[in-house]
């Protein structure tokens, strides 16, 4: 690498130190350069592996080269997917995360001069790139990690967006850097996924210990993206965002926010429909009916974001939240996509690329087309649950860059099954009206659901922390609680609904609520609710429920909007799962309940904790 190019950046020492004593150093000079490196320059099959002590020669990924992209597959099962307890905090800062110390018992400080050390040994690459939007809220960045990783280099040019070695600007000083080091994830912690993040006073290290991007090149940067906002007043929502535009031309935007696995991908693509047409709303587990709807012309999409929504004060205007994108590429997963003709645009995008795609988990020989239907099997016969394609968001159609005023923010939530012979929590109709203070409410509590794809689960109900987004923040809850809260009270012109996945009570739905609501909340506009359209839910921590509701000429069955009136329910089983949900909420609120937070905020949570009514969280915050 030309030493003209480093020339241009200011490093600091410690980097500086590094680049200085490798083996080499490559600045990538295009995409395709980059893509080139990860199939170590053009071989059909490349294996990335290192020379880990005790243990010799260790393969991780497999890398193929295909027609329409990159096959990247991991050895192990266990790296298909982001492991929800690997980041620890290295320095001394105030947060509530597990530090370093307290989980290994010792500074970080030894670990990170060897992880300096080792990476001198190495053929480097050093990604340019900008956390956050560039115009706003972005932080000039780096990657510094090995050549053969250049899979992983990739996946983070993508998402983040990266800058060509001829485009680096004078002076380019980088403000946060991400350290790659894979083998540290065998000699020092038993092959678990771990990411580190130290926080200095002029730079936000990340140090990803394993090869998987999921938590350092894309959540390591949501981190630090966190981190900026802490300190300036301002959050990055976990949202997808999309214009809606109804066959009459009418627009509203639905913001679209959750934990991993809560359907923000999904409230961007376009309804999923049988071969003849219609839309399967949902079978019927006890009696295994299946009900089917016609639904004529469906509106355009107009994708904004995909999963971080940049809330930056630069664009806000104390009516609505306005957004942006905090990403150059959307990291879609497609578990969901099991067979060809399941999502045509998808299909079509991902095979016929404008450039060649990375695909994780999915069958790749070489010189094939890879097929998004074609999961990585973890074992026989078992699918990897967490198939993905990384997607820079200037290949999606009609993709919006400008901020957006959003008109409605949903929150989704992964529902199991519920029946009167097995009680869960799974009482969640098709669609419920939050008044905002119980909007914050899920925000805070954010559960993470039903069978999470996107994660190794642990299994049964637990949260994904404050604003879904936790853990992926470095610092306090109560500070993201605060600044959730004084979000909603600046927006409130901006409008609360819930939405399960997967199931409603007894039925198997898939993601079919969020589209057909996506449906319903366009052609209404910005017509409000009238008080004879609501009824206060049985439970009160779900707002209001429609009375009815139609969509395209379709009555939607009543048991689908409120739960307890499906026949395998009833109100006994109903209230049996209500107290499942209100007792987890409880337990997960309890946390925010500190002298630190909002007055506002614990007047809510006092009046949730003595099971107020709808009526009451609706003064506290008018809708």
């Amino acid at each position: 690498m030309s030493k003209n190019v480093l020339s241009k950046f200011i490093f600091d020492a410690s980097v500086a130190d590094i680049v200085a004593n490798a083996k080499s150093v490559t600045v990538p000079e295009s995409r395709a350069h980059i893509l080139d490196m990860a199939t170590g320059n053009g071989q059909q099959i490349f294996k990335v592996n290192y020379e880990v002590e005790g243990l010799g020669l260790v393969e991780e990924v497999e890398v193929v080269r295909c027609k329409n992209g990159v096959s990247v597959n991991y050895v192990e099962s266990y790296m298909r997917r982001r492991d929800p307890n690997c980041m620890y905090i290295g320095d001394d800062l105030p947060t509530d995360k597990l530090t370093y110390r307290e989980k290994f018992g010792e500074s970080f400080e030894g670990v990170r001069q060897e992880t300096f050390e080792w990476l001198k040994t190495q053929d480097l690459i050093v990604l340019p790139f900008i956390s956050g939007d560039a115009k706003h809220g972005g932080y000039e960045s780096i990657l510094v990690g090995p050549k053969n990783a250049a899979f992983f280099t990739g996946g983070l040019a993508d998402l983040q967006g990266f800058i060509p070695a001829d485009e680096v600007r004078e002076g380019f000083e980088p403000k946060a850097v991400i350290y790659l080091a894979p083998v540290f994830r065998h000699t020092h912690y038993d092959g678990k996924q771990v990411v580190v993040h130290n926080r200095l006073d002029n730079m936000h290290e990340v140090y990803s210990f394993n090869l998987y991007p999921g938590p350092s090149a894309k959540k390591g940067v949501y981190g630090i993206l966190l981190s900026i906002g802490e300190k300036e007043g301002w959050i990055t929502a976990h949202a997808s965002t999309v214009r809606v535009t109804t066959p009459y031309d009418n627009s509203v935007v639905i913001m679209h926010e959750g934990a991993s696995g809560g359907g923000k991908s999904e409230m961007i693509e376009e309804v999923h429909r049988e071969p003849d047409g219609s839309v399967l709303l949902g079978v019927d587990l006890i009696t295994e009916d299946s009900h089917y709807l016609e639904l004529g012309d469906t509106c355009e999409l107009h994708p904004v974001t995909d999963d971080m929504a940049l809330c930056h004060p630069s664009y806000q205007n104390d009516s609505k939240l306005v957004v942006t994108d905090a990403e150059a590429g959307w990291f879609l997963r497609f578990d969901h996509i099991k067979e060809y003709g399941t999502s045509i645009e998808h299909e079509k995008l991902t095979i016929h690329p404008p450039e060649p795609l990375i695909f994780l988990n999915m069958d790749g020989a070489p010189d094939s087309t890879i097929l998004i239907w074609e999961h990585k099997m973890d074992e026989p016969g078992v699918p990897c649950p967490n198939p993905r394609v990384i997607m820079p968001r200037h290949f999606v159609p009609d993709v919006i860059s400008d901020p957006v005023e959003v008109d409605v923010r949903s929150f989704g939530v992964r529902m199991p099954p519920l029946t009167k012979e097995k009680i869960t929590y799974g009482i969640v109709g098709m669609l419920h009206i939050l008044p905002p203070a119980l909007a914050w409410l899920w925000r805070l509590v954010a559960p993470r659901g039903h069978a999470n794809p996107s994660i190794v689960d642990t299994g049964g109900m637990s949260s994904e922390g404050v604003g879904s987004y936790w853990p992926f923040a470095t610092g306090k809850m109560v500070t993201q609680a605060n600044l959730l809260l004084e979000q909603i009270q600046k927006t409130p012109n901006t409008k609360y609904v819930l939405i399960p996945n997967q199931h409603i009570g007894s039925f198997k739905v898939g993601f079919i609520a969020e589209w057909l609501d996506r449906e319903y909340l366009a052609r209404k506009g910005s017509a409000k609710f009238r008080p004879d359209q609501l009824v206060e839910s049985r439970c009160s921590t779900l707002g209001y429920s429609p009375k009815s509701l139609r969509i395209d000429g379709h009555n939607i069955p009543k048991g689908l909007l409120r739960t307890n009136h499906q026949v395998n329910i009833g109100d006994e089983a109903y209230d049996a799962g209500a107290k499942l949900l209100t007792d987890f909420f409880k337990r997960e609120l309890a946390k925010f309940n500190t002298e630190e937070l909002n007055p506002l905020g614990r007047q809510i949570i006092d009046a949730y904790m003595r099971d107020a009514s709808v009526e009451e969280f609706a003064s506290m915050m008018p809708m």
